[in-house]
């Protein structure tokens, strides 16, 4: 089947789960029906992925050429009951479903279940379940919760991670019924795409839109998809430990994983780290995991990543976090002789440095991480936030600076920028297997405010060409081939230069930008004082369109 071809069928389903999410807008606000729609598409994977490994089951037993072979000769012939009631045994054998990572799905919490008893449920009823047991259900809420308990109980891996809200939710049953209905008709089979590809493309396609109809508290757990892609393509997270201290729903994860399969490495090689606060997106993140089959490590519980650091041992290869901008009161129990605090305690009225000197601290010694912040953290001098910053310039610790784009967010208007730092400026091979020169008092700036396009009217995005020319300007620069300093877009300076300018790392300053390149009008703003000036524009001319009428007329001609 042709990419264009999967692109279709991935746009068809985009456009049905959407509606299936539209069933309960109106039920339910977005941060809700996001865990509620996930939740049930992640329970029809199971069940179609259960399913699956099913049906090829049923023909490696009727196989003679497979190990599996069941002999019907063996159980009094091929239509024999003694036959069919042992296919029927075998298929319920886990170790087959094991075998191939497949998750162990117990028959009261199949897709088919629920689909056949949603409607009976409604209002109360005693069902009789797939092994002879009878059970009494007060709602559609209680049958997929029960299904969400059974798999957890039974998959040590989903332990604790998956969301059962389904009875407590203040909805219409009937309608939570037409959702099982809707996702129901979700293929998770394709001729050329695996079922974790669908469902991956799902979870990202799902989680952008809801950022999207979340707003300003969708970037609490989605980072838009091209500024993740720039970070994990500059940083090239190829082996070892990785990590984020703010990971949301794992988006980094997954982009990581995305990358290493795109340039035919092992996602084995890699160890995945994280911690998260808010309780249901650790589990959305964990869900995102292990749909994907990924090993991770996101500590004992949803956590504080100041007060109850899950992983204060770790050394990370790579760390990579987009934490929330200018984060207020983050020190609530935090000592200021915490031993994070290397470089300098950081302000309580923002926690940008906090997050910079927590993630330098879990840096391996050869180790690279690459943070989204807000541009005021590459010029504050407020509250010590200046200090810390000269200190990091003067240890050597800050690699490369890109200033961002604005409109890149769902959920804010501030501008951002990314650091790249690392502990190792010299000459060395990285895990990528480039060889990296000597970079020791040396920055890299680029200025990428003026690439991307704009995607709608709101929202700006990068093209793969944008990304593909901020990453290949980083990496020849640290090997030392085919770069230049370009005039308004990148420039590598020492540490000299960074010091005349009293430690300001905004890329505008080094690169040589075009005086219009500074100019940082956000949109509505441009938007309002332009209608504006219109406005005015429009009373003139038609004042001056009444004085020549009056005119006319004065020398006798009418208009």
């Amino acid at each position: 089947m042709t990419n264009n071809e999967e692109q279709q069928f991935l746009a068809e389903l985009d456009k049905k789960l959407w509606n299936a999410a539209d069933k309960l807008r109106s039920t339910l606000d977005a941060s809700q029906y996001k865990h509620t729609v996930l939740g049930l598409v992640f329970l029809k994977y199971v069940s179609d992925a259960f399913k699956i490994r099913q049906d090829e089951l049923t023909e490696q037993f009727k196989n003679p050429d497979h190990d599996y072979y069941l002999d019907p000769e063996d159980f009094g012939g091929e239509d024999s009951e003694e036959y069919a009631e042992e296919l029927k045994v075998e298929l319920e054998q886990r170790d087959y479903y094991a075998e191939v990572n497949v998750f162990w799905v117990p028959a009261a919490a199949r897709w088919q279940f629920l689909q056949d008893n949603n409607k009976t449920v409604i209002g109360g009823a005693e069902l009789k379940l797939p092994d002879g047991n009878t059970k009494k259900f007060s709602s559609v809420g209680h049958l997929i919760d029960n299904a969400l308990e059974q798999i957890e109980a039974d998959n040590q891996k989903l332990k604790g991670v998956l969301n059962k809200l389904y009875t407590r939710l203040q909805i219409d049953q009937a309608k939570l019924g037409e959702l099982i209905d809707l996702i129901a008709t979700i293929p998770f089979n394709h001729a050329s795409l695996n079922s974790k590809d669908i469902l991956g493309h799902v979870y990202e396609y799902m989680l952008g839109q809801f950022a999207l109809a979340e707003g300003k508290k969708g970037g609490q757990y989605y980072t838009p998809k091209s500024i993740v892609s720039l970070i994990v393509q500059m940083l090239e997270p190829f082996k070892g430990r990785v990590y984020d201290p703010a990971m949301g729903s794992g988006g980094f994860f997954v982009q990581s994983e995305h990358f290493i399969n795109a340039h035919k490495g092992k996602i084995g090689d890699v160890s995945i780290y994280g911690q998260e606060y808010n309780h249901t997106t650790w589990q959305l993140a964990a869900m995102n995991m292990a749909i994907r089959g990924i090993d991770f490590n996101f500590g004992k519980e949803p956590a504080n990543t100041y007060t109850n650091d899950q992983h204060p041992d770790l050394r990370a290869d790579f760390v990579m976090a987009n934490p929330p901008f200018n984060m207020k009161e983050w020190d609530t129990g935090v000592s200021e002789n915490d031993p994070r605090w290397k470089y300098g305690t950081p302000p309580s009225g923002n926690a940008n440095f906090a997050w910079l000197q927590h993630m330098l601290y879990h840096l391996a010694p050869n180790g690279s991480m690459g943070l989204l912040l807000s541009n005021g953290s590459m010029s504050s001098n407020t509250n010590n936030e200046g200090a810390i910053r000269k200190k990091l310039v003067e240890e050597d610790l800050v690699e490369c600076m890109v200033a961002l784009p604005g409109q890149l967010f769902t959920n804010t208007q501030i501008p951002a920028c990314i650091w790249f730092l690392t502990k190792n400026k010299g000459a060395r091979t990285a895990a990528s297997g480039r060889q990296l020169r000597d970079r020791k008092g040396e920055v890299l700036f680029i200025d990428a405010r003026n690439l991307g396009y704009m995607k709608d009217r709101v929202l700006r995005d990068f093209t793969q060409e944008d990304l593909n020319q901020i990453s290949e300007t980083f990496h020849n620069w640290q090997m030392g081939e085919n770069y230049e300093d370009e005039a308004g877009f990148c420039k590598s300076a020492k540490l000299e230069q960074l010091q005349k300018h009293d430690y300001v790392l905004t890329p505008g300053r080094y690169v040589g930008a075009a005086a219009e390149d500074d100019y940082s009008e956000p949109f509505a703003e441009t938007m309002a004082r332009l209608t504006t000036q219109l406005k005015v524009q429009f009373e003139e001319s038609d004042r001056l369109e009444a004085e020549i009428k009056i005119n006319l007329v004065g020398l006798g001609f009418n208009v």
